[in-house]
């Protein structure tokens, strides 16, 4: 692989207001209050500008609202790709029973695609929240990629000041205790994989790409952040990790969020954010400077046509789908992962299996 053939994707987590309200616990979410009218035409907007097909990722009850149809139905037609991002966003999918996870994902599935037109084929959990029950139903339904790991040391702080913030029950917070990961999700891989499940359909893994080496997060939050002390910082940090990108050959899947073109009274409830000191005008600077210099030095495509290459050309690493450290023990209908014959145990704490094929 040469520099010239890296190839990055783009993609965005369409999470509502009511969704942010709902993870914080915050009573205000059951009103379903929404900022979609406000986010959907300025990113498409952004998106136009810069010539940039990326991947969408809907939620199933923002799809099933009719109010929400005619803007969903525009990311379709201005040529980007829709992933299915769960129907309740509930960032507790690990503790749901499989039967559960079926439903939840089918009515999702059904709202997106009645909404904009396309079957979604790729799925990214609400706070990067996963399963092996989650990545059965999702072979087992015929969807080509998952996008939901984040192989980062910081999320364990990360939802230490999430949970600080927020007014929980302890119920709550138990559901709460896995959102952004573990550290041991540090030691998964940047690259792509198959994963090793007993349905006989093929499941990618595309994880959210952090810094070579350091496994720091560079998607645009973090971005934002930097930028609302340094613009330097920023361009900095970036640079850095991009440039780790290409020398390590990690080909980068680069996260958004609605927040990161949103200013502090378009999201209200959300001012304890990270970077909402920004305004939506200095934040859109961002958004142009990072997309842009990802554009000059990767060749950009959606997520589906990034597995659709992948799954054309080579091999791809296997890996068990089981979790030593999953906040609840496994269910008694879940099927134990095909330990591959030729395996090599790793010895990091999540016992997974490992192998070219």
């Amino acid at each position: 692989m040469t520099a010239s053939t890296l190839r990055a994707t783009v993609s965005l987590d369409l999470d509502d207001l009511w969704t942010y309200l709902k993870t914080r616990g915050d009573p205000a979410w059951a009103g379903y209050p929404t900022y979609l009218p406000t986010i959907v035409p300025r990113v498409l907007a952004l998106l136009e500008e810069l010539q940039l097909p990326i991947t969408f990722f809907v939620v199933g009850r923002d799809a099933a609202r009719q109010a929400n149809r005619t803007l969903l139905r525009q990311l379709a037609d201005g040529g980007h790709e829709i992933g299915n991002h769960s129907y309740e966003h509930d960032c507790w999918l690990h503790r749901y029973r499989p039967d559960q996870l079926e439903a939840d994902i089918r009515r999702a599935e059904e709202s997106i695609e009645a909404a904009t037109g396309r079957q979604p084929m790729g799925f990214r959990g609400p706070g990067f929240s996963w399963s092996t029950d989650l990545l059965e139903v999702l072979a087992s339904r015929g969807y080509r990629y998952d996008a939901s790991t984040l192989p980062t040391i910081v999320g364990p702080m990360a939802r230490m000041y999430f949970l600080r913030s927020a007014n929980l029950t302890p119920e709550q917070r138990k559901d709460r205790q896995a959102l952004f990961g573990s550290f041991a999700d540090a030691t998964r891989p940047l690259r792509p994989y198959r994963w090793a499940l007993t349905s006989p359909r093929p499941l990618l893994e595309v994880p959210v790409t952090t810094m070579p080496g350091v496994r720091l997060p560079f998607h645009l939050s973090y971005l934002i952040y930097l930028a609302s002390y340094s613009w330097s910082l920023m361009a900095t940090y970036l640079g850095v990790a991009l440039t780790a990108c290409r020398v390590g050959r990690v080909e980068p899947s680069f996260l958004l969020h609605p927040l990161d073109l949103l200013g502090p009274a378009e999201a209200p409830g959300l001012e304890f954010f990270p970077g909402m000191s920004l305004n939506a005008h200095r934040k859109a600077a961002v958004f142009r400077y990072a997309l842009g210099r990802i554009q000059r030095q990767f060749r950009v495509v959606t997520l589906e046509s990034f597995v659709e290459e992948l799954a054309s050309h080579g091999t791809l690493p296997v890996r068990s789908a089981h979790r030593v450290f999953d906040a609840e023990p496994p269910s008694a209908t879940r099927l134990s992962p095909r330990r591959l014959d030729s395996a090599k145990p790793q010895t990091h704490p999540e016992c997974e299996v490992y192998r070219e094929i």
